[in-house]
């Protein structure tokens, strides 16, 4: 039977959020209960709350997540009750044409679960990502839950979930970042310090740090960053090719996402280099560079959605890198919260005050 929950509601566009009761319905077929244990305090959350998504209020915010699997569903096999599951927004088809040919990780028909969670009145919510695990308990679809070893702390395995899975793979599946090579990470909240991360755990040996807050390039610097680049003191591109013998970096990630910071990218990167977009830009942005630029520079110019990860293949892997203490997971978490704390954690993201705020259950 169904259950009621403490969970996290965003009701309307800018509204402070509250604590509310919500309904949690059996799992489905192919749909898992999971119960929460710990979720990271993502700024797509904000972007929800603020209306940058879409406006399908209410949310249920919340979506970088670890827990327990409590129930399945009918046909359900990849996950049982007990497992503990890092959840993820990526839940491949198996079907689309991307799956068809190999390439999973670009599933064009990713997929939520089928049944609602429900305000008490019965009004449905939106789950942020298909999840919404600001909560005890979730409903989500069972390919959501990529079981891992549980020996991991949940307040750093959830990061996985979403921010730190996706700088990783901006940095390792789309740069293609590997020994001895040269990257550039612009911006260094969250996602930046993880693509850092991943440069250092994949052996680069010059990695580069740029941000405007000195804040952040000490975070930076903790994760194995190897020069900071100040770019409100310095121009960005030319201290990158200051530091790469004057050709530019292999590979650029903007873990920003404004054009000005996809420029300097573009243009710090070396001939035949990679420059990645992996911040999230609004829709009214725009990106201009001369042709004979694009043309004349070779290489790639590469968007990252969700570090081009695969979970079941990705998640079980850092888990095990973060266990034998060669991925600093627990690094990115700030301060553990409740429920009851996500509001003000909000603001203190803005400010720049944390990399994560995590609400432990």
């Amino acid at each position: 039977m169904s259950q009621q929950v403490r969970a996290v509601v965003a009701h309307s566009k800018g509204a402070p959020v509250s604590v509310e009761t919500i309904t949690i319905p059996d799992p489905g077929p192919g749909e898992a209960v999971v119960q929460i244990q710990a979720c990271g305090v993502c700024h797509t959350d904000l972007h929800y709350r603020e209306g940058g998504i879409n406006d399908e209020f209410p949310f249920l915010l919340g979506h970088e997540a670890a827990g327990i699997v409590e129930a399945v569903g009918e046909g359900v096999t990849e996950v049982a009750s007990g497992d503990f599951v890092v959840l993820n927004w990526r839940a491949v088809c198996g079907e689309c044409r991307a799956c068809r040919k190999g390439k999973p990780w670009y599933c064009f028909a990713t997929h939520n679960a089928s049944q609602k969670m429900t305000l008490a009145d019965g009004t449905e919510l939106s789950p942020a990502l298909g999840i919404g695990a600001f909560a005890e308990k979730t409903l989500v679809a069972a390919g959501q839950c990529t079981k891992v070893n549980p020996e991991a702390r949940p307040a750093a395995a959830g990061l996985l979930g979403c921010g730190v899975m996706a700088g990783l793979g901006a940095a390792i599946n789309t740069g293609g970042i590997g020994r001895g090579d040269s990257i550039a990470v612009i911006g260094c909240g969250g996602v930046g310090n993880a693509a850092i991360a991943g440069a250092n755990l994949a052996g680069a040996t010059t990695i580069i740090a740029v941000d405007v807050d000195p804040t952040k390039l000490e975070w930076a610097k903790g994760f194995g960053a190897t020069h900071l680049v100040n770019s409100r003191e310095v121009d960005a591109v030319e201290a990158i090719k200051e530091l790469t013998g004057g050709n530019g970096a292999d590979v650029v990630v903007d873990a920003v996402g404004r054009p000005e910071t996809l420029k300097q990218a573009f243009f710090a990167r070396d001939l035949a280099g990679t420059a990645v977009l992996v911040g999230v830009p609004t829709p009214d942005m725009t990106f201009e560079v001369p042709m004979i630029e694009i043309f004349g520079r070779g290489g790639a110019t590469k968007s990252s959605w969700y570090g081009d990860c695969l979970p079941t293949r990705d998640f079980p892997a850092y888990i095990d890198l973060y266990l034998q203490g060669r991925l600093p997971l627990d690094k990115f978490v700030s301060e553990e919260i409740g429920l009851d704390a996500v509001e003000e954690a909000f603001h203190r993201m803005e400010r720049g005050e944390v990399l994560r705020s995590v609400v432990v259950l």
